[in-house]
């Protein structure tokens, strides 16, 4: 029985600041559900999910777990796969806090990849261009579409302010929306809009969102310098922090 994630990338993951059953995690297990069905990959029951991440973190909080959901069954790329394992790892999580600095990312996207809808193993592009941006001296790349429109970072969202409005690049533009992004915006006001990459230098404030950094202020992209609102950065970094608490 081949393993099809590490010959074909057919697996799934979820990244997780672990604090316990929180609404959070429920957030990682849907999108795992989800993204499972959409590629036709067993799923175990969140149960089983949770117990998992708990023997392995033998009851200890804040710690970064990656969920790996890996696929196996024949050979051929084409066919599908007849057994999955869920495999957890736990990591030391180091809080990142000083804002940061972007650039764009020289490789284009596609608006139509299904693939950047989905958390999965192929996660190789983003590996290249995350590699470049430090090379370059930044922290991350932004990504554009073909329509020269701004996706997300390599492992983050974005949340732009617009004066007294914030919004974050649309979702059919070609990005994973994120489970931080998601516990957001139900709580406060963001609009997801098509945001071109000329339109970024307008915005006065910037911030990368995930569940590792949290919300996380960026005070430049390339050659423009952007404010961080802190009142607006405590509260948002609150209703994360909220959303992940038992």
């Amino acid at each position: 029985m081949a393993n099809r994630t590490l010959m074909y990338g057919e697996g799934l993951f979820e990244t997780v600041l672990w604090r316990g059953r929180t609404r959070k995690l429920y957030r990682h297990y849907q999108r795992l559900r989800s993204s499972a069905e959409f590629f036709s990959l067993e799923c175990p029951d969140f149960e089983t999910f949770c117990r998992s991440i708990e023997q392995k973190t033998k009851e200890k909080k804040d710690i970064y777990v990656k969920a790996c959901l890996f696929s196996y069954g024949r050979h051929r790329y084409y066919e599908e796969a007849n057994r999955t394992s869920l495999v957890v790892y736990a990591f030391k999580h180091r809080k990142v806090s000083e804002p940061k600095n972007l650039c764009f990312s020289n490789i284009r996207r596609s608006s139509s990849d299904p693939l950047l809808r989905h958390k999965t193993t192929n996660y190789l592009l983003n590996v290249l261009v995350k590699r470049d941006a430090l090379k370059r001296g930044f922290y991350d790349c932004i990504f554009l579409n073909e329509k020269d429109e701004i996706t997300e970072c390599t492992s983050a969202n974005i949340i732009l302010l617009f004066r007294d409005r914030l919004v974050t690049p649309h979702r059919e533009g070609g990005l994973l929306f994120g489970t931080s992004l998601q516990a957001i915006m139900e709580r406060v006001d963001i609009k997801e809009e098509r945001i071109k990459k000329h339109d970024i230098k307008k915005a006065s404030s910037i911030f990368l969102v995930n569940s590792l950094i949290g919300v996380l202020p960026v005070f430049r992209v390339e050659d423009k310098a952007f404010h961080t609102d802190k009142e607006l950065l405590d509260h948002l970094m609150k209703v994360l922090l909220e959303d992940n608490s038992l």
